[in-house]
This record gives C-alpha cells, sequence and structure tokens, in this order.
C-alpha cells in the first residue's frame, strides 16, 4: 500500500482507504463488517471515512467497537457532519456543529478524529458561523483538521475567505471515470489552497467492476439487489452506461489487471487526489482494491477508457 500526504495537514493517508457509507452498522452483517476492518489493517489501509449520518449513528458506533484497543496512531478516522439526526438536528451552526462532534466522539470511542468534514455546505448559515465553530473543534483538540464535501467553488472559496479560520486540508467529492466533473473548477481550485481530494463513489456504486452486465439481472448479493444499500445504484444500471463499462474490460485485461483496479488507478493518477474510499462487504472486494495503489499503467489505455466512456450519462 502506498500513502499519500492529505493537503496541508501532516496525515498520510493510504491511496485506498474504508468507507462505511450504506455497510457498516447497516446494511452487512456484523461478522463479516469486523472482518472487513480486520482486512483492511492487514492490507495497509489506515484511513477510514464515516458520518454521523450513516446509519443515524450505527456506523460510527461499529468503528467504535471495533478499533478500541487498535493503537491510536495506528489509523486516520475521517468524519462528517450536516445530514439531520432528528427532527431538529441537522446543519452546519455552531450549536450543531458542537453538539454533533461531541456525540461522534462518544459513539467512536474516541478523545479526536482527524478530520472532521462538513458533509454539504449549509446556505442556512453563514459561513463565518460555520467556520468559527469548526475552527474551535480544531483548537479544543476534538479534531486535527477539517474538510469539505460536494461544496462548489464558490463555496470554497467563500470559506477561504473567513479571517482566521481553520483552513481545510479535504475535499471530498464524488469522482470516477463516469463522474469527472470535479476536474473542472474543483480540482484546480483545490490544487492551488494545497486541499486534497477524498474521492468517494470512484467505483460508481460498483458498476465500474464489470459486476453488472447489459441485459443481465444484477448478480446474487451484490449492491444492486439489497434493500438496505441498492438504492443508490439504480441510477448508473442503464443500458448504455453498463455497455461502456463492458468495453473497457479488454482495457484492464491489456494493463493486467482487474476493471476495478484499472479504474481506482485511474482515480489515482491525479496528483490531487489523496485517497479512493471504497465500500466493502467482504474481506476479499478489498483485498483486489487494494491492489490498485501503486499500479503503474499506460496513459494511452487510460486515454482509450475516457474516450469509450466519454458523453455516457446515467439517468437522472
Amino acid at each position: 500500500m502506498k500513502y499519500r500526504k492529505l493537503g496541508a495537514s501532516d496525515l498520510n493517508v493510504s491511496e485506498v482507504s474504508l468507507g462505511s457509507w450504506l455497510t457498516y452498522g447497516v446494511g452487512v452483517e456484523r461478522d463479516r463488517a469486523e472482518a472487513c476492518v480486520a482486512r483492511a489493517f492487514e492490507l495497509g489501509i489506515n484511513f477510514i471515512d464515516t458520518a454521523n449520518v450513516y446509519g443515524r449513528g450505527a456506523a460510527e458506533s461499529f468503528l467504535g467497537e471495533v478499533l478500541a484497543g487498535r493503537p491510536r496512531d495506528s489509523f486516520v478516522i475521517a468524519t462528517k457532519v450536516f445530514f439531520p439526526m432528528s427532527a431538529t438536528d441537522k446543519g452546519l451552526s455552531r450549536a450543531q456543529i458542537e453538539k454533533q462532534i461531541d456525540a461522534s466522539l462518544k459513539r467512536l470511542k474516541l478523545d479526536h478524529v482527524d478530520l472532521y468534514q462538513c458533509h454539504r455546505y449549509d446556505s442556512e448559515t453563514p459561513i463565518e458561523e460555520t467556520m468559527a465553530a469548526l475552527t474551535q473543534v480544531v483548537r479544543q483538540g476534538k479534531a486535527r483538521y477539517i474538510g469539505f464535501s460536494e461544496w462548489s467553488p464558490q463555496q470554497i472559496e467563500a470559506a477561504l475567505a473567513v479571517a482566521g479560520a481553520e483552513h481545510f486540508v479535504s475535499s471530498q467529492p464524488q469522482y470516477s471515470l463516469l463522474w469527472r466533473r470535479p476536474e473542472a473548477k474543483v480540482i484546480p481550485l483545490c490544487k492551488a489552497h494545497n486541499i486534497s481530494q477524498i474521492v468517494w463513489s470512484p467505483l460508481a456504486q460498483g458498476v465500474l467492476s464489470g459486476k453488472y452486465s447489459p441485459g443481465a439481472k444484477p448478480p446474487a448479493q451484490s449492491r444492486a439487489t439489497s434493500d438496505s444499500m441498492g438504492q443508490f445504484i439504480q441510477s448508473w444500471l442503464q443500458p448504455s452506461v453498463l455497455a461502456a463499462v463492458e468495453a473497457l474490460k479488454p482495457l484492464a485485461k491489456q494493463a493486467g489487471c482487474t476493471l476495478s483496479q484499472f479504474s481506482l488507478a485511474w482515480i489515482l493518477r491525479e496528483p490531487n487526489v489523496a485517497s479512493a474510499i471504497v465500500g466493502a462487504s467482504r474481506p476479499e472486494q478489498l483485498e483486489e482494491n487494494a491492489g490498485a495503489s501503486g499500479l503503474q499503467i499506460d496513459p494511452a489505455l487510460f486515454a482509450k477508457a475516457e474516450a469509450i466512456v466519454a458523453g455516457v450519462e446515467r439517468a437522472a
């Protein structure tokens, strides 16, 4: 496993990281989830991403239990705040940030997280208030660094303009061969301010693994067939998308790797990306995905892949 520095921080994170959206504490059986976390450590994955809203606290609670007893310097953990935790608890106000960081730390059984991220932008709270609250979280020692997810360039610039505030070190956008929107403005802006990307859905909910074939039923026990995890993948399961992904398979074979590894290596070709977050319901999925770290692939193959998927859109 290779490691990259996260933005302007002193954190070195594994190029492939373990996510917990839709999986741990919710969609994956406890014993398999525990096996995935254990295998992640064996593979050299040191970066774990979660959020308070994942399972309304269930993912954080699960991680708090399985990480207990591991040396604190053996992992880098990130969580997030914004989405509703109750009818009244939501957003990025000072009161909410103060309340939610404490609740997250309690569930995680930690005295601090390494990275505290705004899960989305809160247009109902002045950015000055949000940044002051995040700055206080860092200066109180409850988080080492701060980041954001899915903010527009204008929102990022507004936060960077707040005088005296802690500096963001990470951006967490959706980014994959099938979803390249961050390349236009977000990545260049972040590069200029020493903010790294932590990519979510780098395999487009698993579609870029190649397991879903055009015209065929989804494989049994795949994310697409799961009641708890399948709702977000449906927009990707379009004939044009699946046909394009099928056409990528020979390129991965030529590169001497699986399609998942090829797709993750494409993400990691971008120097501004610090880590690609993968979800896993089985340890062997992690083993395959971890194999993407450090892969050297002919850029000409990536160019062919980009041409194949150009213009392919998922359903609205």
